[in-house]
This record gives C-alpha cells, structure tokens and sequence, in this order.
C-alpha cells in the first residue's frame, strides 16, 4: 500500500491556515516599469504613437497614405489608398536599384523616396498624407521624406 501523504506544515500551528510563501521580485529597473526592459518600452512606446497617428489619418484616391516601415537594415515605402484597401506605389531599399547607391541608409533612405515619387508619378499622384509609422520624424524616415519631396510629391 502506499504511504499516506504527510500535509504541508500550517503556518502559526494554526489548524487550516495556508502557508504563505514571499516570492522574491527580480525586475529590471531600467525604465521603471517591473519587468520591462529598454528595447521592448520602445517598441510599445512606438506601437502606441503609430496608433494614435493611425486615428487621424487615412489616404484616399486622390490622396493616399504614405506609410513607412524602417527595420535596423532597411527601409520600405508605400502608397495606400484605405478606401479600397489597394496598394498604389511601393520602394524599398532591398531593391537593386536603391543597393547600388553607395552611402550610408540615410543615403538610400532618400533614394527610396525618390524612387516612390517616380512611381507615384506614374500611378497619377501627386499628394500624399505621410505615416510615419510611429518612428521620431528624424534620421531616415526625414531623408526618405525629403527624397519624395524632392522627386514632386506634395506631402
């Protein structure tokens, strides 16, 4: 026969009362949030401003959404019209055309630009609403902005 099962000391000596175990917090007091550490606060920092943009823009045919994606290695480019929910024009940096340009990503940053407002030409548009994907307006997302002002879209 198997043994019986001895029962959990009680705490206090108290006949049914729990025993209470304190566990130990390890946190990461980075940024002040438990258990949160820098990189993943930007990302939800970022997400929550892309969000709030999202509410006051919206591309229409004669006007669509220029939406940006920048990763750590590239950056992609697109116009959206959300009406129909169609994708009019799109650049991107792993594109040959863009690879060829020596320089930095600000660099090719400004050559997708420039590459979205020839096509954007093409497909009859000439403004656009800028998303900026929740991303500070700085570094490459301003250089590809001002790559597709400079190849005629009016922003």
């Amino acid at each position: 026969m198997a043994k019986a099962q001895k029962a959990a000391p009680k705490a206090g000596g108290k006949k049914g009362a729990p025993i209470r175990i304190k566990k130990k917090k390890v946190a990461l007091e980075i940024t002040g949030i438990l258990g949160v550490g820098k990189p993943t606060e930007r990302r939800r920092l970022r997400a929550s401003r892309h969000d709030r943009l999202r509410k006051r823009i919206e591309g229409s045919p004669a006007q669509p959404r220029l939406a940006v994606h920048r990763s750590a290695r590239h950056i992609h480019a697109q116009l959206i019209d959300d009406k129909a929910g169609v994708t009019l024009a799109a650049a991107s940096s792993i594109e040959a055309d863009v690879q060829a340009v020596s320089g930095d990503k600000k660099a090719k940053a400004a050559k997708v630009g420039e590459l979205l407002a020839a096509r954007a030409k093409a497909a009859g548009v000439e403004a656009v609403v800028f998303d900026r994907g929740g991303h500070v307006y700085h570094g490459r997302v301003a250089a590809l902005a001002d790559g597709a002002r400079a190849g005629g879209l009016q922003f």
